[in-house]
């Protein structure tokens, strides 16, 4: 039983880009079944510092990719991969304060926020690589 099922409606039609959203996907997935276990707030911590540093790391490869290809719309995907970032930073934090008790809210915004980073702005990115020849 996964929370997130991965399929091809999130493909962006680049292998790297992909691999690593679905990298991320396994994370939900991995809070989702500790939850389901009954293990969610222990399982909490490891996954938002996996969500943080390989969201760092999936990030900066796209913008990498993004500069490469000279993407047009890089500065605004920036900006969301920076709000993001910011944002699960401080979830971090909160959660090693004790302030944040429960994963539910947390990976249900998780799942919102990625399902739709990806559709809505990934996609394009992803379109615009794809007519570049990036695969």
């Amino acid at each position: 039983m996964s929370f997130f099922d991965w399929d091809e409606r999130f493909s962006v039609g680049v292998t790297e880009i992909d691999d690593q959203h679905k990298r991320l996907v396994a994370l939900l997935n991995e809070l989702y079944e500790a939850m389901y276990s009954g293990q969610g707030r222990e399982a909490l911590g490891h996954v938002l510092a996996g969500l943080v540093g390989y969201a760092g790391t999936h990030f900066a490869a796209e913008e990498r990719l993004m500069r490469l290809h000279r993407y047009p719309e890089a500065a605004g995907h920036k900006d969301k991969h920076d709000k993001m970032a910011a944002h699960v930073t401080e979830l971090r934090e909160r959660f090693d304060a004790g302030a944040i008790a429960s994963p539910v809210q947390i990976s249900n915004f998780l799942k919102g926020w990625l399902s739709r980073h990806i559709m809505e702005t990934d996609r394009r990115f992803g379109a615009f690589l794809n007519e570049k020849g990036v695969r």
